[in-house]
């Protein structure tokens, strides 16, 4: 790390904090702050949604994995992301926006009381986001671990600066701030990896070796599939991100949420399955490529960071580390935002009538109070994260657990095809979930990785699917049938009580 690298990085986590006091202008009330009152830019929503798809991770462990096993990465993961968004652009992106057009959401989770019931929606709201409280501990620190790797910089004051400058502007920008910041950081991600990407073809000796060099990296690097991603993992990887990047992870939702209406939200999607299509092929060619000049890593993991030290010029290396730095915290600001949105939206409200009935500015303020409260939390937690031990990354398994089977409910509770699926049907399908977890994660292990990651979903999914078949001869809610049918198309009125009239 040069001197200029300092000056780049400091210089970003300035621009991240400016951005925050100029969003501060553009709230008015806590649509503003949670939902940006429903006017984001289909190009601004579909940019954050991808960036905030990934974080940090990609450049180490699936750095570690693009050199290991070679091309299979872009398919299992990359194209099977574009297939789950693409899809959800039709089927889920417009409505989650219509959802806020027709009954004013502000989270993702309050028309749940609506379409199931109080009891069901409290049930997904808490356990969500205590474990998310963990979950983005576990995040702080491993932004701080990654500024350590480069810097030097102990671990506590990493988190207390990641930690602190999010703080800044996630509590007075709301997410206004948080996605301008996405596109902050997908804009400098862009021209690092475009400088990698061409000087690692230079040293190959020119465009030709996009397509040459294959022949000399290791058997089995260039193929579409290769144990143990094989074409089985490929296709579950597609069913479990369906669930994920279309709103089962909160953050991912509020996107299409903000977005002006349902046709923006479905360009917003589109938009991100596009880059998911794409940038990658860009971004992983210096990993697949990396082999060749560093062969015999003892640590893959470490690849991109030493070749990021090795082949780029002072000053870039810098701005790779901002843009390294800024993905992780953009999951990390983009999951305090929707937290704090179902804190104050949903789990409040029912606890207290007073929350109920603030106004538009006491809303805001108490929105503002949440969101330092539980960034925090969160902060506290990670700086402690050695204390927890192994528990903590017990919780976080059990996290990563909880997302798929909650997601069910959460996204195919949109659909009119599902509307005999009632409150039961989604409890039940949590609990079956969880319960394949444990089978899988203490029991039966000896079993295809396929298998293993997709059996909660699959089995809180024909839970689901099934008590709604067995319910199929009762009627259905008359609040059940005017919401979904609202959220067919723009033209349908929602003739009920909007949430936050």
């Amino acid at each position: 790390m040069g001197s200029l690298d300092w000056v780049v990085i400091i210089l970003y986590l300035l621009l991240m904090v400016g951005i925050g006091a100029w969003s501060f202008k553009k709230i008015k009330g806590s649509d503003d702050y949670f939902v940006a009152g429903g006017k984001l830019p289909w190009w601004l929503s579909g940019a954050s949604h991808h960036v905030s798809g990934y974080s940090g991770v990609v450049f180490a462990a699936y750095a570690g994995i693009a050199y290991s096993f070679g091309f299979t990465i872009y398919m299992w993961w990359a194209v099977a992301i574009t297939i789950s968004v693409v899809i959800g652009a039709y089927l889920i992106a417009p409505r989650w926006a219509r959802l806020r057009m027709k009954l004013n959401i502000e989270s993702p989770l309050e028309y749940l009381s609506i379409r199931y019931n109080m009891p069901t929606q409290q049930v997904m709201a808490w356990s969500g986001v205590i474990l998310k409280l963990f979950d983005v501990g576990a995040k702080w620190t491993a932004i701080a671990i990654l500024l350590n790797g480069f810097t030097g910089i102990p671990l506590v004051a990493g988190i207390l600066i990641s930690g602190g400058v999010s703080l800044l502007y996630i509590t007075i920008g709301g997410l206004w701030a948080d996605v301008w910041n996405d596109f902050a950081q997908f804009v400098v991600q862009i021209i690092a990896g475009l400088v990698m990407f061409f000087i690692v073809l230079s040293k190959l000796g020119g465009f030709g070796a996009i397509f040459t060099m294959w022949s000399e990296l290791p058997a089995g690097n260039a193929d579409i599939f290769r144990e143990p991603y094989t074409a089985a993992f490929f296709i579950a990887f597609i069913f479990i991100t369906f669930f994920s990047y279309n709103g089962g992870t909160w953050n991912l939702a509020q996107r299409y949420i903000a977005s002006p209406s349902g046709p923006e939200a479905k360009k917003a999607a589109l938009f991100s399955g596009v880059l998911y299509l794409i940038w990658p092929l860009i971004m992983f060619f210096p990993m697949w490529a990396s082999p060749i000049f560093f062969p015999n890593l003892e640590d893959p993991n470490q690849v991109y960071s030493i070749m990021t030290q090795e082949f780029l010029p002072v000053g870039l290396v810098g701005l790779v580390l901002a843009g390294l730095f800024a993905a992780t915290m953009s999951m990390t600001s983009g999951d305090i935002n929707t937290v704090s949105a179902v804190i104050t939206k949903d789990i409040l409200p029912a606890i207290s009538s007073k929350v109920r009935n603030l106004d538009k500015k006491q809303s805001l303020k108490l929105a503002r109070i949440i969101t330092l409260i539980f960034t925090g939390l969160t902060l506290i937690l990670g700086m402690n994260a050695d204390y927890f031990g192994g528990v903590l990354g017990l919780i976080i398994s059990w996290f990563a657990a909880l997302v798929g089977p909650v997601s069910i409910p959460m996204l195919l509770g949109l659909l009119p095809a599902f509307k005999h699926s009632n409150s039961s049907a989604a409890i039940g399908s949590i609990i079956a979930g969880l319960i394949t977890f444990i089978v899988f994660k203490y029991g039966i292990t000896d079993v295809a990785q396929s298998i293993s990651i997709s059996a909660p979903l699959a089995v809180s999914l024909i839970t689901f699917i099934g008590m709604g078949w067995l319910n199929r001869n009762e009627p259905v809610p008359e609040e059940v049938e005017q919401l979904l049918e609202a959220l067919s198309d723009e033209t349908s009125e929602y003739t009920g009580k909007p949430i936050n009239s």
